[in-house]
């Protein structure tokens, strides 16, 4: 089996992972509840994984890093803990659900939102910034990176007009954390949302949010209960991480992330992400014929400048869930095929609904993969009916 969906998440872990996640649930016990050795390895451990993620993002302060069960989580903690009914948001047509679905949820308690348009090659305009900026904006809430299409924002750029405009920054990491570099503070970003399981490498229901230091009492938490601390009152403690981390935490995924992240230092951030370009690349190149030929469209950019490694397609004389489940069956090749929780970016680059295959490349995929890749894809769309 060959596996091209590393953006829904990594299939393949490092073997660190794995004995860690295994060692933590056989050694391990509830993190911050006792004081014996159990316990006090799981908080050791779970310290250990904020102080790197920290030094990964940029973050002055290890307690500033909030574990959550997903990037989901995280942004759901953002969105409804900073803004109130009144604020204005930026926001741009690239986004997944994660991002949409509790903005439409806060407009409809009063805040608004202006989503900047992407063109047919997923591009925003960094312009329309300045033009849809209000007197009541409060905040740019956007991805690192399009999950369709792999389109990577100028996080300095959009990072500089909120330090100009004295706007919260909250980015979704999502498909980026782990590839490209971030810089919570060179790049003005006051809360940074990521998931652990897709190119961090680590388990999944691992995930968590960092804040700048000053949003700590201004973030109203969106869940409640035991934290192990300040247990004689009767609300979230104010301080973090405590604050957004009620209940028992996933120690042996966040031991898995540890090990995850301890792979990737090692690695170097640079590597990992030439492989997966000089991937992306090789595959864009095998699909300029096809496209040349019109029996495929090459979804966004034409390179791999400006791009994550991810590649939609979409055939041109076939459905696209026929090719793929194609893909899968007869050549054992694992892709994406749908929407991708994307909805509003396949409107703006002329998908919807039909939606498009999604290739995504991983640290421990392989040129052969993508070559049979490629060479499945020309033997399918070749088969075509015509008249689709």
């Amino acid at each position: 089996m060959i596996y091209l969906d590393n953006a829904a998440t990594t299939l393949h872990k490092p073997p660190c992972v794995i004995d860690a996640v295994v060692n933590a649930m056989q050694t391990m016990g509830n993190s911050g509840r006792s004081a014996h050795a159990e316990s006090l390895a799981a908080s050791r451990t779970i310290y250990a994984a904020r102080e790197a993620l920290a030094a990964l993002f940029g973050c002055e302060r290890a307690d500033h890093v909030c574990f959550t069960a997903n990037s989901t989580e995280a942004l759901n903690i953002a969105i409804s803990g900073l803004l109130a009914p009144g604020d204005h948001v930026l926001s741009t047509d690239l986004e997944h659900n994660s991002v949409l679905r509790p903005l439409y949820r806060e407009m409809e308690r009063g805040v608004s939102v202006s989503f900047l348009p992407a063109d047919r090659k997923g591009c925003i305009d960094y312009a329309d910034f300045d033009r849809l900026l209000q007197t009541n904006t409060k905040a740019v809430i956007c991805a690192a990176g399009s999950n369709l299409t792999g389109n990577l924002l100028d996080l300095t750029r959009i990072g500089a007009f909120c330090a100009a405009h004295g706007l919260l920054f909250v980015v979704d990491a999502s498909q980026t954390a782990g590839v490209f570099p971030i810089d919570m503070c060179a790049q003005h970003i006051s809360v940074l949302c990521f998931t652990g399981h897709k190119s961090l490498m680590g388990p999944q229901g691992t995930g968590g949010i960092i804040l700048r230091e000053d949003l700590a009492g201004l973030l109203t938490p969106l869940l409640a209960g035991g934290t192990g601390s300040m247990s004689h009152t009767e609300f979230m403690p104010d301080f973090l991480p405590d604050r957004l981390e009620p209940g028992t935490m996933n120690l042996p995924g966040l031991a898995g992330l540890h090990a995850a992240l301890a792979f990737l230092q090692e690695t170097g951030l640079d590597i990992v992400r030439a492989h997966e370009l000089a991937l992306t690349k090789h595959f864009l190149d095998g699909l300029a014929p096809m496209q040349a030929e019109n029996r495929i469209r090459i979804i966004g950019l034409p390179g791999i400048e400006g791009r994550a490694g991810v590649v939609s397609i979409q055939p041109v004389h076939q459905d696209p869930a026929e090719v793929a489940a194609s893909l899968d069956e007869r050549f054992g090749i694992a892709t994406r095929v749908g929407l991708h929780c994307a909805p509003a970016a396949h409107q703006a680059l002329g998908t919807f609904p039909t939606g498009t295959i999604r290739f995504s490349f991983g640290f421990f995929n392989t040129e052969v993969d993508v070559d049979r890749a490629i060479s499945a894809l020309d033997t399918l769309t070749k088969e075509a009916p015509h008249g689709f």
